[in-house]
């Protein structure tokens, strides 16, 4: 599953929460449907959006230069439900955004943190018609089971060694240090705009001003 070139991927917490609730609003009534599983309203998923729970199960994205959130991925860990080996995998991909391959790589960035965390199943609930999440799963060499318009799919994990914990640290830093990157870019850019409408501001006045 490994990727030559990296995407930066950064873990999200409680401070992103209007960014991640910006991204799912702004995915289609179709989106939210695969998603989901139901076509979310915007109550339905703001109310998503406020219960995630950050410290119990992986929450991480993909930003663009604006720093908008433009790929979301979130692995659920089944300790709530008594399955303390178990897992499960949802992502959305803005429209804008899709054919780079963000969802592939999402879902390798959550097989590598659940084997992190001693998780030995990998669980995809899916639509049938969710066909792009469907491939990323049997591509990965999940099993997946089609029971009429929906498809579960699930994919063991070996215990995770240590090349899986060097290349969570490895990833995690590329991806902190990418959004530290665009964030000083939009700062600089923000800055040199300002500075464009003072000096503009002060040549309308020096035009203005009496002789």
């Amino acid at each position: 599953m490994a990727s030559s070139v990296p995407v930066p991927i950064r873990p999200l917490g409680a401070q992103h929460r209007a960014r991640i609730a910006a991204h799912l609003l702004g995915l289609s009534e179709h989106d939210r449907y695969l998603r989901f599983g139901y076509p979310a309203t915007d109550e339905q998923v703001q109310r998503y959006v406020d219960l995630l729970d950050f410290e119990r199960d992986e929450v991480f994205g993909i930003f663009n230069r604006k720093l908008e959130l433009i790929a979301l991925a979130q692995v659920a860990y089944g300790g709530a439900a008594g399955a303390p080996n178990c897992a499960e995998f949802g992502v959305s991909v803005s429209a804008s955004a899709r054919g780079r391959g963000y969802g592939a790589r999402l879902f390798e960035r959550a097989v590598m943190l659940a084997r992190h965390r001693g998780v030995s199943m990998m669980f995809i609930h899916a639509l049938s018609e969710n066909t792009a999440m469907l491939k990323i799963a049997r591509n990965a060499g999940a099993r997946v089971h089609q029971d009429g318009h929906e498809s579960e799919a699930y994919l063991q994990l070996p215990p995770a060694g240590l090349d899986t914990r060097v290349s969570r640290l490895v990833a995690e830093h590329y991806g902190e240090l990418d959004y530290q990157l665009k964030k000083q870019a939009r700062q600089f850019w923000k800055m040199l705009a300002n500075l464009q409408e003072i000096r503009q501001g002060v040549r309308e006045g020096r035009e203005r001003a009496p002789e």
